[in-house]
């Protein structure tokens, strides 16, 4: 039984996600100042409540092409130079190694989302303890493959999905015997309080029986993060900062430290109770947030879908005649303006033969392939 079965079996795990609250300054700043603002956020989530706290890992190579394009949450800001930013930010020697083990010094759960497969191999040599992929990620079945072979548990959020989506994510992990924990989640950064849709929790629980299911939430609501457990997520992940005014995307939808331990509290409340859960579920206070009992892709993540979905790209220059394999694959972003098969289609480039040389991030599409 790994560290993340043990604790859903005693309760609720919430998770700070403190992802790239560490860069607070949109100067570049050292190193060693990003670690120390990263060690700062890790103990105050660990006094505020957490049992874990979440980063970001990214490994620009093989995650974003190197074009000019933007993100609706961060408009103005190259999504290139961004990622090149976080990549130099966060060396494997000065920063993950050390923030690891200050995270196990004081006695919190250290992970971080990888962005690609490339970051997900940087993150193996920490032997982070389970895996977390971003919403824009789970079609991503270059990065899913090698997560699946490492055998850990997959965190598997559902912002910016459709059902269908869902569907066929879980479907490649359940080919693959792959293990998963399922999160109701909105792509919106951040969305109104009403628009939380938690009875999304019980359809899931109903259309997925045995699978345990949890609530990432981009934005700062206390109350419907502890009505999703009055409905049965067994996992919270919050948004974590110091000041929603400091500069870079994600602080203006994370939760302060003072509201992070009232969500604690309110969940630790009923968490195993229950009564207080049923009632809690029923405070016509709480209907607000519950909206309908289905998963649905909301018209504001329309927009990131085209620019975080990925396309499979040559990862290397590949002579005509070559038999494809896995790691001549890699899945980048834009979609939208990468061209190619999009990364669910791994499994179908897998074994073809190249018709024609291939060079480094050309897309792979069927008239290039046999």
């Amino acid at each position: 039984m790994n560290i993340l079965e043990q604790k859903l079996q005693k309760g609720v795990v919430i998770v700070a996600e403190i992802g790239k609250n560490f860069i607070q300054t949109e100067d570049e700043r050292p190193v060693s100042e990003y670690l120390e603002n990263a060690r700062v956020l890790a103990r105050a989530a660990k006094d505020k409540g957490a049992d874990a706290v979440k980063f970001q890992t990214h490994n620009v190579e093989d995650e974003v092409l190197n074009m000019e394009f933007d993100s609706p949450h961060f408009k103005g800001k190259s999504r290139y130079q961004w990622v090149s930013r976080n990549e130099r930010s966060t060396p494997m020697e000065d920063f993950w190694k050390p923030l690891k083990s200050y995270c196990d010094e004081i006695g919190i759960v250290f992970f971080s989302t990888p962005m690609s497969r490339g970051a997900a191999q940087k993150l193996q040599k920490l032997d982070v303890p389970f895996w977390k992929v971003a919403s824009s990620d789970i079609l991503d079945f270059v990065m899913l493959d090698f997560m699946v072979e490492t055998g850990k548990t997959i965190i598997i959020p559902t912002g910016m999905s459709t059902l269908e989506d869902v569907d066929q994510s879980l479907n490649f992990l359940r080919r693959k015997n792959g293990r998963f924990v399922l999160m109701h989640a909105i792509s919106r950064y951040p969305y109104p309080a009403e628009d939380s849709n938690l009875l999304t929790i019980p359809f899931f629980q109903k259309r997925f029986p045995g699978v345990t299911i949890g609530f990432s939430q981009n934005s700062p609501w206390v109350e419907p993060a502890i009505a999703a457990v009055a409905l049965g997520a067994r996992m919270v992940e919050q948004h974590f900062t110091f000041d929603r005014a400091l500069w870079g995307p994600d602080h203006k939808v994370s939760m302060t430290p003072d509201e992070f331990s009232k969500m604690v509290r309110g969940i630790r409340a009923i968490e195993n109770n229950p009564e207080k859960r049923v009632a809690v579920a029923e405070d016509p206070a709480m209907q607000k947030y519950m909206g309908t009992e289905n998963k649905f892709l909301h018209e504001g993540e329309v927009p990131f879908r085209s620019i975080f979905r990925k396309s499979l790209m040559a990862g290397q220059d590949i002579p005509k005649g070559a038999i494809i394999t896995a790691d001549m694959i890699y899945a980048m972003r834009p979609q939208e303006f990468a061209g190619g098969l999009p990364s669910e289609k791994y499994e179908e480039v897998v074994g073809k033969t190249a018709q024609c040389a291939i060079p480094k991030f050309s897309p792979f599409t069927p008239d290039v392939l046999t």
